[in-house]
């Protein structure tokens, strides 16, 4: 620490000498007409001759990340995003104020130039300087003398440092961004209009989760930060709109993991006049098209696995695959105590009390869950732990739901939605009883939701996906830490 503020005081000495030489050491406006990046793509592969000839001028501005002076000249390498490009600073090229700036930089700060490209001896693509600009000084110096930042709590915390530090984390983040702008136009150009429903919820529903709770003092009430948008969607799809999606976040109280994080990006949407079959053909499409159109290829590597993204993928019913996944009877899906025996005998801690319905869920999440690397829609879902969905005709006792497992993890849950009013107050109650007997994720009767489907809703198919768990498969990164800019962590210890 000491050391960190010794470098800090001929930091700030540096910025004195500078306002002395009438130069501001935290600049104004200033003209980018160049990227680094578009230079290098557009100029880079020329030969020393060829850019002698076409003496090619541009303007960019960048972070200083690499610094050598020598008598009357220098080199500096400066970072614009991601990207970096070397300049040469020469005394005889610039003003005597311009080099008075360079005598003062330090790794970290951020400057402007105009010059011309050019080969140094040693066949380095190169912008002769002629003219510097000093744009903002950096009272710190970089991580680690510039040999990146690698202590991952400190990578996270200083998200700032981490983008300075690892121009690949750029990328990660640029991709995120096209895969969410990706996701948008798919959607609207199959007739879904974005919306945005509320972040505040007076009554929490949609997933089963416990949430954050807040106070409205004007209000005198509490209220709670969404765990999910789906209620609000389908008062949408009552009200006459017939297709609707939100990007946007969630909130729940729950632990923290290179899968969970409190407050995640969802993809929430409703398809009226569908059912969960049609949404199945259209996640396919959609995320088959988003790796083809961000990575070039529909087969791509996860973590050192082979993913393959092709379509078709695998269907498996829920309780199919518990009973092959582990060589189980019939018979367990229907006795609690054989699945209880089961869970045992497959090392699945359960609650001796737990319900028929909850033991076979520990079997699945803890035996199948993890063995599901290639695409795989599990379909079938027991009514039990499906409290929103619609039951299926052939058999009532089941719903026509689906989870698509990618790597071993959930990416998306979708249904054919229950629109009977009747049925869903039914199960409501029954949630509600739940949450009575001590279970904080079970859903509370929302009266307000009730009666908008007693206005009628059409037939409908909602779907959600987990954008931050589908940014994790589609950039090879093993955390939700690594693709969220900013994510939570226990407080920074003084």
């Amino acid at each position: 620490m000491d050391e960190l503020n010794e470098q800090r005081q001929q930091r700030i000495k540096k910025l004195d000498l500078l306002r002395e030489a009438g130069i501001a050491p935290y600049g104004t406006r200033f003209e980018v007409k160049d990227r680094a990046g578009q230079l290098i793509k557009s100029h880079g592969e020329k030969t020393k001759d060829t850019l002698e000839q076409e003496k090619i001028s541009c303007t960019f501005a960048g972070r200083v990340i690499a610094l050598r002076r020598f008598g009357k000249a220098g080199f500096a390498v400066l970072q614009d995003g991601s990207d970096r490009l070397q300049v040469y600073l020469k005394k005889d090229l610039l003003s005597n104020q311009a080099y008075t700036v360079v005598e003062q930089l330090d790794l970290g700060d951020w400057v402007g130039v105009t010059g011309t490209l050019f080969r140094t001896k040693t066949d380095e693509f190169t912008v002769e300087v002629r003219h510097l600009t000093f744009l903002s000084k950096a009272l710190r110096p970089l991580p680690e003398k510039w040999h990146g930042l690698t202590d991952v709590e400190t990578r996270y915390r200083q998200r700032y440092v981490d983008l300075i530090a690892n121009p690949q984390v750029h990328q990660i983040f640029a991709t995120r961004s096209r895969i969410i702008a990706g996701i948008r136009s798919f959607l609207i150009e199959r007739g879904f209009l974005e919306v945005e429903t509320p972040m505040m919820h007076p009554i929490p529903g949609g997933a089963a989760a416990k949430p954050f709770v807040t106070h409205h003092n004007a209000l005198g009430v509490d209220l709670y930060l969404r765990i999910a948008p789906e209620l609000y969607l389908k008062r949408l799809i009552v009200g006459g709109f017939p297709r609707v999606f939100e990007i946007n976040r969630n909130f729940r109280n729950e632990g923290i993991s290179t899968i969970h994080n409190p407050e995640f990006t969802m993809l929430e949407f409703y398809m009226s006049y569908a059912d969960y079959q049609d949404l199945i053909a259209l996640t396919e499409e959609l995320i088959s098209g988003l790796a083809q159109q961000v990575l070039g290829t529909t087969v791509i590597q996860y973590q050192g696995k082979e993913i393959i993204l092709t379509p078709p993928w695998r269907r498996w019913s829920y309780h199919q695959a518990i009973m092959e996944m582990n060589g189980l009877d019939p018979s367990v899906l229907q006795d609690r105590d054989k699945a209880l025996a089961a869970a045992k005998q497959l090392n699945v801690h359960v609650d001796p009390t737990s319900t028929l319905f909850a033991i076979l869920n520990e079997i699945f999440e803890e035996t199948v869950e993890p063995n599901l690397q290639q695409p795989t829609f599990i379909t079938d879902y027991p009514i039990e732990i499906s409290p929103l969905a619609r039951r299926k005709d052939t058999d009532p006792a089941l719903t026509d739901r689906f989870e698509l497992y990618i790597a071993g993890r959930e990416i998306a849950n979708a249904f054919s939605e229950l629109n009977d009013p009747l049925d869903q107050r039914e199960r409501f109650e029954g949630q509600a009883a739940q949450r009575e007997a001590g279970d904080e994720e079970a859903h509370l009767v929302d009266e307000d939701f009730l009666r908008a489907l007693e206005f009628g809703m059409p037939p409908t198919a909602g779907e959600g996906i987990g954008i931050d768990r589908l940014i994790m498969l589609l950039t090879d990164q093993a955390s939700i830490r690594d693709v969220v800019l900013f994510p939570q962590l226990r407080p920074e210890k003084s």
